[in-house]
């Protein structure tokens, strides 16, 4: 298997990448495009150490998981900026996922702000942007 530099493998991001499209185009878990009254959507800030870990493919990576869409950017502040859609429940679960994804390397980081904002309906993925 082919490795990138942040330890994941190339195979397990086409893997991710192929089951959340295969999953949207059957209206699955991923599909996002369904926009319910259980759909939320959120926009959030980290502060602190969220830059050069690896926290915006750890953060794609937990929400293709939980099957949920939006996106994730480092900004010129040295934050991240990140909004996550799905329903209520999996969007609080990827909090706890994200914190249990750094235990054997942790990190410091905090939410600096969190605000709902309204869904984006046909939304079928989440990426990382630049």
């Amino acid at each position: 298997m082919a490795a990138r530099d942040d330890g994941r493998t190339l195979e397990g991001d086409a893997m991710f990448a192929r089951r959340n499209r295969d999953e949207a185009e059957s209206g699955g878990a991923a599909a996002g495009g369904a926009v319910g009254g259980d759909t939320r959507r959120i926009h959030v800030r980290f502060v602190g150490q969220v830059q050069g870990v690896g926290f915006r493919w750890t953060s794609q990576r937990v929400a293709f998981d939980l099957g949920l869409t939006g996106w994730v950017r480092n900004e010129p502040d040295g934050s991240v900026s990140m909004e996550l859609q799905g329903p209520s429940e999996a969007v609080a679960t990827f909090f706890t996922r994200l914190l249990e994804s750094y235990r054997r390397f942790p990190i410091s980081y905090t939410i600096d702000s969190k605000e709902d904002i309204p869904p984006v309906p046909g939304e079928t993925e989440f990426s990382v942007r630049f």
